[in-house]
């Protein structure tokens, strides 16, 4: 009997679960994929490349909201039970609410896991792969950014100017190339076009006619007149990040990457060498070991608010302060999420400020789970 009845209950949490995260992912996603549009408007990115890179970003929103989704789910449940007085039928069946909040921390630990499994393989896999899409689409609409009579500097390193344009006809165009710190060229041509090859859609280029290149460096300028120029572009990217994130980097990749900074770190030892692993340098510490705790332990807070939530069985509805504890109950869930947030925003500042990112939820954890256990002992005398 026990076993239908804790059944029916974890059911009901993981239909609402599933219910509230999806519409939450879904709200939020909405928002974020305008934002994306940027990729097109701005970047010269196809609309593939947008929809690839906008639908491989929801498994990160999904994680990020899968803590809010598990503490609406249980306090909106346990709510329902309470006002619609099916608490009473676990009371009856013998189940202490000891025994009620131990079930409730082992549902809590199966959503930890599954957050755990999110966040280690899903969520860098699906970033990783939505950042190659951006760095492979290589500028596939180019044409279109270039506006008359615009400046146009949405590829790095590049500026162009056209008084006059139509289809991929250019006229009288200045384009300015950073090549480097101390030198840059400027180019002035009468006309020019865009231009595709044929065997590769992606290697385009502006064949110019009748102008001049200026190169300057901080010594010289030299002019060269011609009839005819192509300027490469596949050579340059947009200004979107193309080189992977922090929270793109596979898992294990990323405790190798710490393992070896900190070697490097304890012999005083900066890593200069790129190749030896990219992406690992003593700069980025903090957030390497705020992703690690991020993929590794923020599941822990799971179970926290698991048992926040989990504070509306010490009260009855009948009550007079049922309401203002019921409030302050979920107040406390909405504060642990938020302290989960900012502690381990914190985290890889230094060694102190990990230790405190553990020592909070075990302290709340063992505070709440005594409350409960001490008033259920206590009710048990009476």
């Amino acid at each position: 009997m026990k076993k239908t009845i804790f059944n029916n209950l974890f059911n009901e949490v993981t239909l609402f679960f599933l219910i509230c995260s999806l519409t939450l992912t879904l709200i939020v996603w909405i928002i974020q994929a305008v934002n994306f549009i940027d990729i097109i408007s701005e970047d010269g990115h196809s609309i593939a490349t947008y929809f690839s890179y906008a639908f491989l970003n929801i498994p990160k929103i999904y994680s990020k909201l899968l803590l809010l989704s598990f503490f609406l789910s249980i306090y909106y449940i346990l709510g329902v039970y309470e006002e619609k007085n099916q608490l009473i039928i676990f009371w009856i069946n013998g189940i202490t609410k000891t025994e009620f909040l131990n079930r409730l921390i082992f549902l809590s630990l199966i959503f930890g896991i599954f957050s755990f499994l999110l966040s280690y393989f899903v969520v860098p896999y699906t970033q990783n792969k939505a950042r190659s899409f951006i760095r492979d689409s290589n500028l596939d609409f180019f044409p279109s950014l270039i506006k008359p009579k615009k400046f146009i500097d949405t590829v790095e390193n590049l500026t162009i100017f056209v008084e006059k344009k139509e289809n991929n006809i250019l006229n009288n165009i200045l384009i300015k190339e950073k090549i480097d710190d101390k030198q840059s060229q400027i180019i002035v041509a009468e006309s020019g076009k865009i231009s595709t090859d044929n065997q590769n859609s992606f290697d385009k280029q502006i064949i110019l006619n009748n102008g001049k290149i200026i190169n300057t460096d901080e010594k010289k300028q030299n002019i060269i007149n011609f009839t005819k120029f192509s300027l490469d572009l596949s050579k340059f990217n947009t200004k979107t990040i193309t080189h992977p994130k922090v929270q793109e980097m596979g898992s294990l990749k990323l405790v190798t990457c710490l393992k070896i900074i900190n070697e490097f770190k304890k012999l005083n030892v900066s890593i200069k060498d790129k190749n030896f692993f990219i992406g690992c340098n003593l700069e980025i510490l903090g957030p390497l070991t705020e992703e690690f705790l991020k993929r590794f332990f923020s599941p822990i807070f799971i179970i926290l608010v698991g048992l926040s939530s989990s504070l509306i069985i010490m009260s009855s509805k009948d009550e007079k302060s049922y309401k203002l504890k019921n409030f302050i109950n979920f107040c406390m869930g909405i504060i642990f999420i938020i302290i989960s947030e900012i502690s381990l925003r914190y985290s890889g500042l230094s060694l102190n400020n990990m230790i405190i990112y553990f020592l909070i939820p075990l302290i709340i954890f063992c505070m709440i789970y005594s409350y409960i256990f001490f008033n259920n002992k206590n009710y048990r005398k009476k």
